[in-house]
């Protein structure tokens, strides 16, 4: 089951969050501010994570920064929800390596649609880097065969 993380300090948001989530079959942890949606983020280890920005504690931006130093927590994908509408918001949240950044209010199709198109991108990815060593996996074992039958 695909497991998603949605940090948020509005109680009533989280809730409606990960209610929407659970409808949709997800596996939802949350957490109530970046600090333990970071520790959460780290035991856990979500498939994607839904992020706030403005949050006691640590904001959404010291979570990215946070996970995209963490080699476990490197390549999850970050949906950024905020208020924070204006340009350089914007641009820093994309710059320290957010995966898309949904504004406040957004739609729950709006949040689907980037969820499925961040974990569609994720498993693309990941089968992309299996791709290779697939390939080499197959060659060595040609060449395997090919030197038994040559022997």
């Amino acid at each position: 089951m695909t497991r998603i993380l949605v940090i948020e300090d509005d109680t009533d948001l989280r809730q409606n969050l990960v209610d929407l989530l659970e409808l949709e079959e997800y596996e939802v942890f949350s957490g109530a501010d970046g600090e333990e949606g970071l520790t959460c983020a780290r035991e856990c280890l979500p498939d994607l994570i839904v992020c706030d920005i403005m949050m006691p504690k640590l904001d959404g931006y010291g979570v990215l920064k946070e996970l995209r130093a963490d080699p476990n927590c490197l390549v999850i994908p970050v949906i950024f929800l905020t208020a924070k509408t204006d340009r350089q918001s914007v641009r820093m949240g994309m710059e320290l390596g957010a995966d898309d950044y949904l504004t406040k209010p957004f739609t729950q199709q709006e949040l689907l649609r980037s969820i499925q198109t961040q974990l569609s991108k994720r498993t693309a990815i990941k089968a992309a880097l299996r791709w290779p060593a697939q390939q080499s996996d197959a060659h060595a074992a040609t060449a395997g065969d090919q030197s038994t039958q040559s022997g």
